[in-house]
C-alpha cells in the first residue's frame, strides 16, 4: 500500500513537472507591452533585452546590469524586460517568446546579433537601441550592433543613450562605464 501512494506521489510530481516544463512563454509583443503598462504607471523607460541561453554576450549584459554597483542605477530609470529569441537547441526553442523574431524585424534589428537591446519611453515609442549609427543617422538605418558593450567605443554608445533616456547622473553614467569596460578587459 505504501509502495502504491509513493508510486502515485511520484507520479503527479512527473506530470506537474512536465506540464510546468511545456509552458509557453509569453508572447513577445505581450512582453513589450506589459513592460510600456509598468513603465507608464513608474514613471520610467523600457530597456527591452533580445537574448538567448547559449548566448555568452547575453550572460555578461545580464551579469552587468545586474551588478550591485549599478542596479540601482537601471531600477531607477528602466523596467527591465527579457525576450528569448534564436535558440539554435531544437530542446531550447521552447524557451522562445513566440513572435521575438518578428518584433526584431518590426523594430529594425533583425539579424543584427545578440545580444540585442531597445529602449522604449512609456508611450511605446522606440527612443534607441542597439545599433550603433553614424550621428545623426535615423533608428531605420542599419547600423553595427554593439550587442554587450565592451570596447571603449561600443560604452560610450552605450552610455550616450543611457544619457538621453535616463536621469542617471554624469557620476552614475561614469560607474556603468566602469562595471561595462570590465568586460573588454575579461575578453582580452
Amino acid at each position: 500500500m505504501k509502495l502504491k501512494i509513493f508510486l502515485s506521489g511520484m507520479a503527479s510530481v512527473f506530470i506537474l513537472n512536465t506540464a510546468i516544463a511545456q509552458t509557453t512563454p509569453t508572447p513577445a509583443n505581450e512582453v513589450l507591452s506589459a513592460a510600456v503598462k509598468k513603465a507608464k504607471a513608474e514613471k520610467k523607460n523600457v530597456l527591452l533585452m533580445f537574448h538567448a541561453s547559449w548566448c555568452g554576450w547575453c550572460h555578461k549584459m545580464d551579469a552587468s546590469l545586474k551588478d550591485p554597483a549599478i542596479k540601482p542605477f537601471f531600477d531607477r530609470n528602466y523596467v527591465i524586460a527579457d525576450i528569448v529569441v534564436y535558440e539554435h537547441d531544437l530542446a531550447k526553442k521552447s524557451l522562445e517568446n513566440p513572435g521575438a523574431a518578428e518584433l526584431l524585424k518590426k523594430y529594425n534589428n533583425a539579424d543584427q546579433g545578440l545580444p540585442t537591446w531597445l529602449v522604449f519611453d512609456q508611450d511605446q515609442n522606440l527612443l534607441a537601441d542597439s545599433q550603433m549609427r553614424p550621428e545623426g543617422a535615423a533608428l531605420t538605418s542599419k547600423g553595427e550592433n554593439v550587442g554587450c558593450p565592451a570596447a571603449e567605443k561600443e560604452v560610450a554608445y552605450f552610455i550616450s543613450t543611457l544619457k538621453k533616456s535616463s536621469k542617471m547622473t554624469a557620476k552614475e553614467l561614469d560607474e556603468v562605464a566602469v562595471v561595462f569596460r570590465k568586460n573588454e578587459i575579461k575578453r582580452n
